[in-house]
């Protein structure tokens, strides 16, 4: 895509000429595309988190253990740990408009399984875990297809703010499912809130049916020449550890923020019920109170969507720093409302990682190479979800929540030293 200097016959936008015919004159929630995916997100997310504290909820109230609620989070991170670099092969192969619609339809079919067609009586702990399995690799699928999509049709300078809004959907789902999802719960039971998501998986894929997916300009191999999947695997891994050796880092410093994140979310209703006596309503409220953090995080990074990796790095340290603070204040309070406020100040600091990590996968690697690198960061981060959630989990039950959020703070006090190391080492690069 260099050199241009003559015109071009008409093909789909790329991310070049999608940044130049319409994107960048417009807020990205104004282009047709992004403003379609964003939608079908947000109306999706919202429904993942009445599903979620549900989920939780249930398991908690059935077994009162917290390390039986914490195998729900452990479900969820098997399929990206397995499956995660052979899904990387298959994003960077197949269209991805057509991985995202399925994975949606799938996720809505399982999701609706579970409250709706299986008989009460048939409805134990282990059917649940069963279809949150399947349901998790339908999304094990559909979140590296998005995320390797949105060059598809969001120019190069623009990455960060895209996946900025994008997380500000999940926000969003973060602040008004949960309160949803509690109100629920108490008038009607978890089972019959589950039913929600559904239909919100299902307006999500009738959104990215709409959507304009360009075609990057590559030249197609011919059959004789397809590489294996073994080769396809071992090309993504040498560019991700040897060729971008800032790759590898970032994915270890995922590893780092994601051992104590993905632990925080697994046992939150824990944390609440045990330290502050809430029921399901206020856990709602106050699960609600992190997800205004990440939205407020989320628009503010439209603002830095073009700085300087080091720059975004140090950004991430300082977020990190802010999270595991507020982490150990809340371990001292019993007031609900100042744990909601330092709940809120949690979500502030995790809302910077995810958007930046992501902007900086989607710079460093080639278009026809981003499903297998986040494959591997997949992998990574989510072996690192399962010790975590295992780690707090066992902490948890046998030291208490106070010594499980201190721990958490910790690991997310490390992460801000990692962070700075890959700012100085990208401001030399």
């Amino acid at each position: 895509m260099q050199g241009r200097s003559g015109p071009l016959p008409y093909s789909p936008p790329t991310v070049e000429h999608a940044g130049n015919i319409s994107v960048q004159d417009r807020p990205l929630l104004l282009t047709r595309d992004f403003g379609l995916v964003w939608s079908g997100q947000l109306i999706s997310q919202i429904g993942d988190g009445v599903s979620k504290l549900a989920l939780l909820w249930f398991v908690y109230a059935v077994t009162g253990s917290p390390l039986k609620t914490s195998v729900i989070g452990l479900l969820q991170t098997i399929p990206p740990i397995v499956l995660g670099p052979i899904i990387g092969v298959y994003v960077d192969r197949l269209p991805k408009k057509m991985l995202l619609i399925t994975s949606d339809v799938l996720r809505a079919l399982l999701i609706g399984l579970i409250p709706c067609l299986i008989p009460v009586e048939s409805f134990t702990v282990s059917v649940l875990y069963a279809l949150v399995l399947l349901h998790a690799i339908a999304t094990a699928v559909f979140g590296p297809a998005l995320t390797a999509a949105i060059p598809s049709f969001v120019p190069k300078t623009q990455f960060t703010a895209a996946n900025a809004l994008l997380q500000g959907t999940t926000s969003l789902g973060i602040v008004f499912g949960p309160a949803l999802s509690g109100l629920g719960i108490a008038a009607y039971g978890s089972q019959e809130v589950l039913c929600l998501n559904a239909a919100t998986y299902l307006i999500s894929a009738a959104c990215l049916t709409l959507v304009r997916f360009a075609k990057p300009v590559a030249s197609s191999p011919s059959p004789a020449s397809t590489p294996t999947m073994l080769q396809d695997l071992i090309e993504g891994f040498r560019y991700g550890v040897v060729t971008q050796p800032r790759l590898l880092l970032l994915t270890g410093i995922a590893v780092l923020y994601t051992f104590g994140t993905s632990a925080l979310t697994a046992l939150f209703p824990v944390f609440a019920r045990k330290m502050l006596g809430l029921g399901p309503v206020e856990v709602g409220y106050l699960w609600s109170a992190l997800g205004v953090g990440l939205l407020l995080t989320s628009i503010g990074l439209l603002w830095v969507t073009d700085w300087m990796v080091k720059d975004r790095m140090r950004l991430i340290m300082g977020a990190s720093v802010l999270s595991g603070a507020a982490l150990c204040a809340l371990t001292q309070t019993l007031d609900p409302y100042l744990a909601g406020f330092f709940m809120g100040i949690v979500g502030c600091g995790m809302g910077a990682f995810t958007p930046i990590a992501w902007g900086i996968i989607q710079e460093l690697a080639p278009s026809q190479m981003i499903g297998r690198v986040l494959g591997l960061y997949g992998t990574g981060a989510m072996t690192a979800a399962i010790g975590g959630i295992s780690a707090f989990g066992w902490i948890t039950e046998r030291q208490g929540p106070e010594t499980g959020l201190l721990g958490i703070a910790l690991v997310l006090l490390i992460t801000a030293l990692a962070a700075t190391r890959m700012s100085r080492a990208s401001a030399g690069a």
